[in-house]
């Protein structure tokens, strides 16, 4: 039977309410009076022959009066604030970035999304309008019903409606809900892998050995030649806020002053940045820092660009190594001799790689999100890769190459987004070794704001896939082991490139809020419960000192520090 709507008594014990008012009058004439409710008042008046008063009975509507326009005021307001905020959005496109303001299939896109939100109101009117009239059906007994039952074209339409939804739309949701959930159980499979190896790790306390003789860093004064040369590239680009820390902690590197040479690599296109940035490289070079300033006139290829720029100079032939930190990063003196000695001994290391730390990791709730999401992917990721694998993605920064492994393996090319994750790919392939050292870390901000975690995170997952459609034919053509191809493949391309956004967003994003229209579309409850939040513990415990419990309440002390 439908729901009775009867809101009489609701409504009667909405007016007996009332706020007692005093209502004070200049004039002797008349008294004070204390108001209760205004109906009681009113019916006192009437019933009384004491106080018939017509400017009393006349104050009372206007305080009704003026209740009720104060009312339709805030209504009004309020309706008036929500068109202006849809019509500044949808029509005049203001606030809207003129990034994702694009032919094509960004407008797309928002057609998709536009059109997908107006099916979904429609079908929610639907089920409102059916639940009050009371067509109630049960789901494992679908029937028409009899002609006679039916009655009106909406009532009919409703059956269409249920009938299709049933037999077409339940059906492709369940198709493409299995696909997805397999997805999500060979992702999560990975994840589970991948944290047993960052646990045995933990439990045989497995870190990079240093072979060979280590340099005799105690010994500074006689032994300057055991400390390689070493070139360090600071790219930037429009860099004011953070140009200064960066370069003086560079700067500060404690190795040999004439066994190492600082490259800032400005590509401001603003010309007082560059005159501030000229004039820091100025001051640390007048306290005897090798330090030299490059700005490019042609700004082609972004960061790869600039870096490929920096090393065709003819002094880089002199070096051995090359540290790169973007503008943001602030490496530790100690920072080269915690990561060149892992050369020593090792000629097919091509790069070592430190670990990120956050200074500004508890300044909001996406930065402690950030925090957990990044010390997983170091952590467990990075670690395990680099431990087993000796094979991992170069993170762009606080990183140390060889600068031969660098060339042979073409230098950086401008053909991605994604440059770092491509000399990497194409280092493998050559057969160097990768160390990543868990211990070593480089202090770095994480975004603070969604919009420049939007557009940080565009930048890392928008070239993957096409330069995995580049580095194909050369990963089935080289000459490394096929377990390791299978994993270049399968795992880190189409796994954790392709399979991880795609199957998160469409089984989270659509599926799930879609069974919520088509009830006969049901996912199991280990889906969409059990196992996320399995997940989500492998997520959390792995970086973990001693407990998850800071990690689970987002408090401050985080291992990452």
């Amino acid at each position: 039977m439908a729901p009775s709507l009867d809101f009489s008594e609701w409504w009667a014990r909405e007016d007996r309410k009332g706020t007692p008012v005093v209502v004070t009058m200049e004039n002797p004439n008349y008294s004070v009076l204390e108001i209760d409710d205004e109906s009681e008042f009113i019916g006192s008046v009437i019933d009384k022959g004491r106080g018939r008063n017509a400017k009393q009975f006349t104050w009372v509507l206007l305080l009704k009066a003026h209740r009720a326009v104060g009312c339709v005021t805030w209504l009004a307001t309020g309706l008036w604030a929500l068109l202006s905020a849809v019509k500044k959005r949808l029509i005049f496109r203001q606030g809207v970035s003129v990034e994702t303001d694009k032919p094509g299939k960004g407008r797309l896109l928002f057609g998709f999304l536009r059109a997908f939100l107006a099916v979904s109101l429609v079908a929610l009117t639907l089920e409102v309008v059916a639940h009050w009239n009371g067509w109630h059906f049960h789901r494992p007994n679908l029937q028409i019903p009899e002609t006679t039952v039916i009655w009106g074209w909406f009532h009919g339409g409703y059956q269409a409606w249920m009938s299709f939804r049933y037999n077409y739309i339940a059906a492709l949701i369940r198709s493409l809900s299995s696909f997805c959930v397999l997805l999500f159980l060979i992702q999560s499979a990975d994840r589970l892998v991948l944290c047993l190896g960052c646990f045995w790790i933990k439990f045989k306390k497995i870190k990079p050995q240093i072979e060979g003789d280590v340099l005799k860093f105690e010994d500074i004064e006689g032994a300057g030649y055991e400390y390689p040369m070493v070139l360090v590239q600071i790219p930037m680009c429009n860099e004011r806020e953070v140009y200064e820390q960066s370069i003086s902690a560079v700067c500060q590197l404690d190795w040999p002053k004439d066994r190492f040479l600082v490259q800032v690599l400005d590509d401001s296109d603003d010309e007082s940045i560059q005159s501030l940035i000229r004039s820091e490289v100025s001051k640390w070079n007048q306290r005897g820092i090798n330090i030299v300033y490059r700005h490019r006139v042609v700004r082609t290829g972004y960061k790869a660009g600039n870096l490929k720029s920096a090393m065709a100079c003819d002094y880089v032939k002199a070096y051995e190594f090359v540290a790169i930190f973007d503008a943001d990063f602030q490496p530790n003196p100690d920072f080269l001799k915690q990561t060149v000695p892992h050369f020593k001994g090792n000629p097919e290391i091509g790069l070592v790689q430190a670990r990120w730390a956050y200074v500004n990791k508890d300044e909001n709730l996406l930065t402690r999100l950030q925090n957990i999401n990044l010390c997983f992917h170091f952590e467990v990721e990075q670690q395990v890769n680099g431990v087993f694998l000796n094979f991992f993605g170069f993170n762009g920064t606080a990183g140390v190459w060889r600068v031969k492994a660098l060339e042979e393996s073409g230098g950086w090319l401008e053909r991605t987004t994604v440059e770092d994750m491509d000399i990497a790919v194409r280092a493998h392939l050559n057969g160097w070794k990768f160390i990543f050292l868990n211990d070593v870390k480089v202090l770095c901000e994480v975004p603070e704001s969604y919009e420049a975690y939007r557009k940080q995170q565009h930048r890392w997952h928008s070239g993957p896939m096409h330069l995995f459609r580049l580095c194909l034919p050369a990963i089935i053509k080289s000459k490394i082991s096929i377990w390791k191809k299978a994993n270049l493949v399968l795992l880190f391309f189409l796994l954790r490139k392709l399979i991880l956004p795609f199957y998160s967003f469409t089984l989270f994003c659509i599926i799930l809020p879609l069974t919520m229209f088509v009830p006969e579309a049901e996912l199991p409850l280990w889906v969409i419960c059990y196992v996320p939040v399995l997940m989500s513990f492998l997520n959390i415990l792995p970086p973990q000192n001693p407990s998850p419990s800071s990690f689970l309440t987002f408090s401050s002390r985080t291992p990452c520090q």
